[in-house]
């Protein structure tokens, strides 16, 4: 990759961005590779989900199902996807955010993908 009349350090920036950006691919396979776990209403319902926010696992303990009240089942639901993308958020932050210089970097909100869409 070396060009003739390329300054020195250019060639020493062009290598670093390379590293940087092999690092940030590896950080990224492992994210898709990692699960985490969201819980609602103290573990009835639990949601497993990558990295990447791929959702793997949905466990719903039998006492959470109430014919007559859907509703507190839907919620407890959606509470456990939250907690489990919050925590997929903070492991991208974890794993990507030093990489690229992000801290408190961007925050995926419910249904979006941690930064982006890079994982």
């Amino acid at each position: 990759m070396t060009q003739p009349n390329m300054p020195a350090d250019m060639q020493e920036l062009i290598r670093q961005a390379a590293e940087v950006q092999a690092a940030l691919q590896q950080a990224q396979q492992e994210l898709l590779n990692t699960t985490v776990v969201g819980t609602a209403g103290g573990e009835l319902v639990s949601v497993t989900m990558t990295g990447g926010a791929e959702i793997t696992e949905l466990k719903i303990k039998p006492e959470a199902v109430d014919p007559e009240d859907v509703e507190t089942l839907q919620d407890l639901i959606l509470a456990a996807y939250r907690d489990a993308h919050t925590k997929a958020g903070q492991l991208a932050q974890e794993k990507i955010g030093p990489l690229t210089g992000a801290a408190g970097g961007p925050q995926a909100g419910p249904g979006e993908v941690p930064f982006g869409g890079i994982i």
